[in-house]
């Protein structure tokens, strides 16, 4: 019944009229947990990696009593000791609450934009799968053109537009990451709505909108939740590397790719300066990458059993 109090009649026939019920591939989070545990012992090693790092971004303050910007000309490039874990910067920081504190930025900019860039790229794969026409002519050719970019040289032109800050970066990383998503959930999106219980569905007059909602979906989330796993370390390691070349994340924040460029200059007689900012990185991006890859296989049944 409608909200008018009406009887949909394209409602009552879908569940009601034999019609086929709509064959997700989404499995119960249980399940898929007990395959992950079962058969990728790495990617269970990775994810806990990974809360390890998120616990310590967000207790930060409470693991070590420095501060992350208070300068300390007395005590720079300290080597690594029991005092400070490992070492301290040219300006006498602590380089394990700098790291702590690092990983908040690359954590956040690694996932919020990246949940953003799935978001409107998989609302845009959908509809341009879905309705096809103009629409999906239009939608495909601007996502070939961002594509054809290399994504960092792509983000270094939005940066320079928009100049460098914190949120000019999660802008960059949602206006680079969309495209790829879209086509993937445009392919998908193509081979469902062939499928019978769609095909059944638009027969009997279902909206389109609960058709995309309800039958298309549900079946396109495993894809896109492997690709929001995989994506993360690819924005990670692109929000290093516009910090790096000062182009990101500004100083006093801290950022393990401005950390790396400071470390540069010590290289040789302060190695600890850039070894534990990169160790981090490469790090996490192997913790998602692993887990992407376990969640991939756990996901897909053409690849279950095998």
């Amino acid at each position: 019944m409608d909200p008018s109090g009406n009887y949909d009649v394209a409602t009552m026939a879908e569940g009601e009229l034999g019609i086929p019920a709509p064959s997700s591939t989404f499995e119960e989070p249980a399940s898929v947990l007990r395959r992950l545990a079962r058969d990728h012992k790495i990617s269970v090693v990775s994810a806990a990696v990974i809360v390890l790092f998120v616990l310590g971004a967000i207790f930060a303050p409470v693991l070590t009593p420095y501060e992350y910007d208070t300068i300390n000309l007395s005590n720079r490039l300290a080597a690594p000791s029991l005092e400070h874990l490992l070492g301290t910067d040219e300006g006498g920081r602590d380089i394990l609450t700098r790291m702590l504190y690092g990983s908040r930025v690359s954590l956040v900019i690694g996932i919020v934009p990246t949940l953003l860039s799935m978001v409107i790229g998989t609302l845009v794969g959908m509809c341009a799968g879905y309705f096809g026409g103009k629409a999906d002519t239009l939608i495909m050719r601007v996502a070939d053109i961002v594509m054809s970019f290399p994504t960092m040289l792509l983000a270094m032109v939005v940066m320079y537009t928009l100049g460098d800050g914190t949120v000019n970066v999660f802008l960059t990383m949602v206006l680079v990451g969309w495209a790829g998503v879209a086509r993937v959930v445009r392919a998908e999106t193509l081979k469902l709505k062939e499928s019978e219980y769609v095909e059944a569905a638009r027969i009997i007059g279902v909206k389109r909108a609960r058709i995309i909602l309800r039958h298309i979906l549900p079946n396109c989330l495993p894809t896109i939740i492997v690709l929001f796993t995989l994506a993360i370390p690819s924005s990670i390691l692109t929000e290093s590397s516009l910090s790096f070349l000062g182009m990101g994340v500004q100083p006093p924040s801290a950022s393990w790719g401005l950390m790396v460029n400071a470390g540069r200059e010590f290289l040789y007689h302060a190695p600890w300066l850039c070894f534990a900012p990169c160790a981090a990185i490469m790090v996490i991006v192997l913790a998602f990458n692993y887990l992407g890859d376990g969640l991939r296989d756990v996901l897909d049944p053409h690849l279950q059993g095998q």
